[in-house]
């Protein structure tokens, strides 16, 4: 047998397949077993925990006799309303903070490391690398978004009780509708907080420092947010990564009011597609040899 009959006409070894090469199912297996994400997944239990016990020690007689509906009194009302309480709290720091960490994580750890040549050494084809490692991080970010759901609902219909859901101007919503439009509301922050995982793993193929792509991203997103309360901006600031960024709270609505979080949506998507393909583009001429 020639050393011809070793090689492909593409000149790879014969029996390579690049679609075979770093498995998702193998980057989710390594990603989740990593302690950073254990971290994240305990503290994403553990909030609403630590949310329940503040809201329970800091009750007093006087808002429980207050007759006006306001945040804390809705939060305390039922566990739909307690989960709608902590996606409120979390939504414009700590759910960006996770995200900025799973995506930032992806390219810049493995180049700290040293094992970002070995992999494309394999051979990796470097744009299947970035792309699993892209599903990966938004694999992730969607489940600990979940799992901060999850034990909201749970945790906070054992300490509140599973009634329907109470919103701030009064109105009721069953707990069937009240799941569905959570359901909604989940669905739409995890859409937007894409902007900041874009953003974070774009700049995690430019650095070799995990905390320079996590917090370089933290930045800018806390930087529009303040930018976003100059009201001599105007119009301006509807084209802002933070814009619509509460948007989902138009769900509590009756009817909904969908014209924000439609505008949210594809604003959001357009920015993720041009954070992702700003860090693929950079990616593919990157000397990962040095």
């Amino acid at each position: 047998m020639t050393v011809s009959d070793h090689v492909q006409p593409t000149g790879a070894v014969a029996g390579y397949r690049p679609e075979r090469t770093l498995r998702l199912s193998v980057e989710l297996r390594r990603q989740f077993k990593r302690r950073r994400t254990l971290g994240v997944f305990a503290l994403m239990a553990a909030l609403p925990l630590v949310l329940i016990g503040a809201l329970k020690l800091g009750a007093s007689e006087e808002a429980a006799e207050n007759s006006r509906i306001n945040l804390v009194d809705v939060a305390t009302s039922s566990g739909l309303n307690f989960t709608l309480f902590v996606l409120f709290a979390t939504t414009g720091f700590f759910l960006v903070v996770v995200y900025s960490l799973f995506f930032g994580d992806t390219v810049a750890t493995e180049a700290q490391w040293g094992s970002l040549r070995y992999a494309l050494a394999t051979p990796v084809p470097r744009m299947r690398l970035l792309r699993q490692k892209w599903f990966a991080a938004l694999a992730q970010s969607v489940a600990a978004l979940l799992t901060l759901a999850a034990v909201a609902v749970v945790a906070g219909g054992l300490a509140f009780g599973f009634d329907d859901i109470r919103t701030p101007v009064g109105i009721t919503l069953d707990q069937g509708d009240g799941m569905l439009r959570l359901a909604g509301m989940l669905g739409y922050l995890a859409v937007h907080l894409l902007v900041v995982g874009a953003l974070a793993f774009w700049f995690s193929t430019i650095t070799d420092a995990p905390l320079a792509a996590v917090g370089g991203a933290v930045f800018t997103m806390v930087v529009f947010a303040i930018l976003d309360q100059v009201e001599q901006l105007g119009s301006i600031r509807d084209w802002f990564p933070t814009a619509e960024e509460f948007a989902w709270t138009d769900l509590l609505q009756t009817p909904i009011d969908s014209g924000d979080m439609f505008r949210g949506v594809i604003q959001s998507l357009v920015y993720v597609a041009i954070f992702t393909a700003l860090g693929f583009r950079h990616f593919a001429r990157r000397d990962v040899t040095s």
